[in-house]
């Protein structure tokens, strides 16, 4: 499986923020059933390294498991090392790029201007993850993707089902889905899971 290709055939990366480790593998399960093939751990949850390694492990050829939230190159080694298949970042740290790409891995690291998102693409990042999109929306990257229309741009921070649509007309390639997909506050029953499962078959549906 070549990681990258992955993510650009598939799009859809559901954020998980803050889970209960235990509840993890059930969330990880309940987004594969509805057609979800990557999914991110913030590494600001509790225990979001062993998290990492324990659905690296049970989900291998599943689902693509990649860390989020990494601020500097040694968390990224460490999440690397925990068997993370890609790296995503709210900011740009050349370095953090850097550390990503000697281990093989997928770099996609956070810019929001077009100076900054050049940057990122220049230092190595594969996708650039474009945060915070809600507040732009997709017009945003449509006038970006004039000037920079090499560049694999994901929006992250305030998609949703109503404007999902709207990014991938503009342009965009892959997409960070928080917690308008995965709402880690509810208490992860059999009812949650079920409806997690319709939520990612839905936005599946809407880039497909």
């Amino acid at each position: 499986m070549n990681p990258l290709a992955h993510i650009l055939e598939h799009k859809v990366v559901a954020i998980v923020r803050g889970a209960n480790p235990p509840d993890l593998l059930r969330i990880a399960r309940a987004l594969h059933a509805g057609g979800v093939r990557m999914m991110e751990i913030t590494l600001n949850s509790p225990g979001a390294l062993a998290s990492i390694e324990e659905i690296s492990r049970e989900m291998a050829g599943q689902l693509l498991v990649g860390a989020g939230t990494v601020l500097d190159p040694e968390t990224a080694r460490a999440a690397l090392l925990a068997g993370a298949q890609y790296i995503i970042s709210p900011t740009l740290n050349k370095k953090t790029i850097r550390m990503t790409k000697r281990y093989g891995a997928v770099s996609i690291p956070g810019a929001y201007t077009a100076t900054e998102i050049l940057k990122a693409y220049e230092y190595g990042g594969d996708i650039i993850k474009v945060f915070p999109a809600g507040s732009s929306g997709a017009s945003y990257f449509k006038d970006i993707a004039g000037p920079l229309p090499h560049i694999p741009l994901m929006p992250t921070g305030g998609v949703s089902l109503d404007n999902i649509k709207g990014f991938a007309e503009a342009g965009a390639k892959a997409f960070g889905l928080g917690s308008a997909l995965v709402d880690t506050k509810q208490a992860v029953t059999d009812e949650y899971l079920t409806k997690l499962t319709e939520k990612a078959r839905a936005f599946v549906a809407a880039v497909a």
